[in-house]
């Protein structure tokens, strides 16, 4: 499994022009990846703030999110609306129907792109969540 939030503030008078490319990405990410569990953005209570939470059935599914065409091209799009971004990987609890969140390496045939995404997006398993699980 991979889960995140993804913490976004967009900078002053972008945010229309911002929710319109995430709200093609997120529209594209269910009709395209049929192996998606959860992408979903939401707006924060901050101005200019947005959160996006997501879930794949493991990291190499979530890895193709990134390299995906409908990615890429928002990722174009957004990159100078975003002040700031941070990335949290999340874990769900035992009583959640979500398996636990691991990281995986690229594929060994991955191109270069994939790989780059691989060890960038890392999922970071926290010390703390593993007696837990």
């Amino acid at each position: 499994m991979a889960s995140l939030i993804a913490h976004v503030t967009v900078h002053e008078g972008t945010e229309s022009r911002f929710e319109k490319a995430i709200g093609d990405l997120q529209r594209l990410t269910h009709s395209e990846e049929p192996d998606v569990i959860h992408y979903e953005w939401f707006r924060g209570q901050e101005p200019g703030s947005y959160f996006t939470y997501l879930s794949y059935p493991d990291h190499r599914t979530f890895i193709e999110h990134q390299v995906s065409d409908q990615h890429e091209s928002a990722a174009a799009t957004v990159r100078d609306m975003i002040a700031t971004i941070e990335l949290e990987w999340v874990d769900p609890i035992r009583e959640s129907e979500l398996p636990a969140t691991e990281t995986q390496p690229a594929p060994d045939d991955a191109d270069e792109l994939t790989k780059k995404y691989a060890d960038r997006f890392a999922a970071t398993v926290a010390d703390w969540w593993l007696p837990l699980r």
